[in-house]
């Protein structure tokens, strides 16, 4: 069985957004063995000027992408649908099922139940997530995967600033297809 490939990348700020406190941000993503997915955003910056929840016990909740979050958005290459995930540093996650763009509802349960790691530092916040892809339905496993990786980041003032791989539009938007940049092969 060969080796996973790790990729990482740099996330870039949408042009309608800024935030100077944020030195950059990273995501290595590698697909493993059994059809697992594992992300780590790196979050470097002067985090007194950024806003960060504190950790409570890992747990689902909504709106996570109104403060500082991580996202990952995984649709199968050809296909409308899509799942999207947000992971805030507090250690809680959402996670949302589209059929097409936008249209969508949460997912209920804790049926998909990402593995959440932070570890925080003076100068960077680290943040692991690991999905398992055998969750998913039978079209995401083992096949192409299109990624669309991106960050919300708020500041002490309570503005927010949006990273993303790509902005192909105006306005941020995760959600716009040509944003999954990222491709995944199965091995």
């Amino acid at each position: 069985m060969p080796s996973p490939i790790v990729q990482t990348l740099k996330l870039v700020c949408h042009p309608e957004s800024h935030n100077a406190a944020v030195r950059g941000i990273s995501v290595a993503v590698r697909r493993a063995s059994g059809d697992e997915l594992a992300i780590g955003y790196t979050i470097a910056g002067e985090f007194e000027r950024l806003l960060m929840p504190p950790t409570p016990a890992t747990r689902t909740a909504h709106e996570l992408w109104k403060h500082t979050c991580c996202e990952c958005f995984i649709a199968r290459k050809g296909h409308p649908e899509y799942y999207e995930f947000n992971f805030s540093p507090s250690g809680e996650w959402a996670a949302y099922a589209f059929s097409n763009y936008r249209e969508g509802v949460a997912l209920i349960g804790e049926t998909l139940d990402p593995r959440i790691a932070v570890r925080r530092f003076a100068d960077r916040l680290e943040l692991d997530a690991s999905i398992a892809l055998e969750r998913f339905p039978l079209r995401y496993r083992g096949g192409a995967l299109a990624l669309g990786l991106s960050a919300v980041i708020e500041d002490v003032g309570g503005e927010l600033s949006y990273w993303a791989l790509r902005h192909p539009s105006a306005k941020p938007d995760f959600h716009h297809r040509d944003s999954f940049t990222l491709e995944l092969l199965s091995y």
